[in-house]
């Protein structure tokens, strides 16, 4: 997996920081692309990006403040505009196709490609063969929403020196022992593939959290995932004013992290007033959690 950050700031957009948005590229499911949040620009900056609009498939809207859904109906115009004809599917709070339709309908815009909605609420919101979403009510000024991705265990090993020693060379009877397939060889033994796999692979565990205030039951939700994507809008010293308005510090976030005992913490969402101390935004959150990283626009992590 691919985590691309596009905006990283909180708000308002500034030079160095646009605001919010993120693309997840997956790389093993044929490279789909999602997009969580979609502020005002999102398009833009996805133009120094090699995610490409037609093959995103599926968007994540977080909440409905307008630094993190502006940005949704042109883009989607753009996508359409680019010859695109495969469904899309927006997840977000009650008020997000209301908010696109009309937006559409007022400039006379036209898609050409159907487009789902689903009304995001607490629990699992999508799921296939390879990956769920859960979605997690957190705490912000309105409804807002974390949305874990959990990867389906992948088959352990091929254990390729058992199948020499009984005779199967390589060859594309392994990629079907490899799925856990019953096979039948030419002198018509039959092989069962689960017989020569490693124990399963654990998938991967990936949160992506939208505007909160720290939040005890996100620690549950994160428990030992692999990544937490978190907002940190504030320094420490702004604590009082980040509960004000419905946001986290990033000592608060990069201590969620240490207490649910995450592998890697990303923090965005910064407020522009930082601008010069993107340097003393780290250090603050690795004297808690080490493994903690501060997002910038551009960004590319992989998992």
């Amino acid at each position: 997996m691919e985590f691309h950050f596009l905006g990283t700031g909180a708000g308002l957009p500034s030079k160095q920081r646009n605001v919010s948005g993120l693309a997840v590229r997956f790389l093993q499911r044929k490279s789909a692309q999602w997009l969580f949040d979609c502020g005002e620009a999102t398009q833009h900056q996805l133009l120094d990006s090699p995610i490409t609009l037609t093959k995103i498939d599926k968007i994540f809207i977080s909440h409905l403040h307008g630094d993190h859904i502006f940005g949704l109906p042109g883009l989607l115009c753009s996508r359409s505009a680019q010859g695109a004809t495969t469904p899309l599917t927006i997840f977000g709070p009650y008020g997000v196709q209301a908010f696109v339709e009309t937006a559409l309908s007022v400039s006379s815009s036209y898609l050409s490609f159907d487009v789902e909605y689903v009304i995001v609420q607490e629990g699992t919101i999508f799921a296939d063969e390879m990956m769920s979403v859960e979605a997690l009510e957190i705490d912000h000024v309105i409804p807002s929403y974390a949305f874990r991705l959990t990867e389906a265990d992948r088959p352990g090993t091929l254990q390729v020196e058992r199948l020499q020693e009984i005779g199967i060379a390589p060859g594309p009877v392994y990629q079907k022992i490899q799925r856990g397939e019953v096979v039948k060889l030419p002198n018509g033994a039959i092989v069962n593939g689960r017989d020569y796999l490693g124990p399963a692979k654990k998938g991967r565990t990936v949160i992506v959290a939208g505007d909160t205030r720290l939040s005890e039951k996100m620690k549950t939700f994160a428990d030992a995932a692999n990544l937490l994507i978190h907002e940190g809008t504030f320094r420490a010293d702004k604590q009082e004013h980040a509960q004000r308005f419905g946001h986290s510090t990033i000592t608060e976030a990069a201590s969620l992290a240490r207490e649910a005992d995450v592998e890697h913490l990303i923090i965005t969402h910064i407020s522009s007033r930082y601008a010069e101390e993107e340097k003393e935004l780290e250090l603050e959150a690795k004297s808690i959690f080490p493994a903690a990283r501060i997002a910038y626009d551009g960004m590319i992590f992989k998992l």
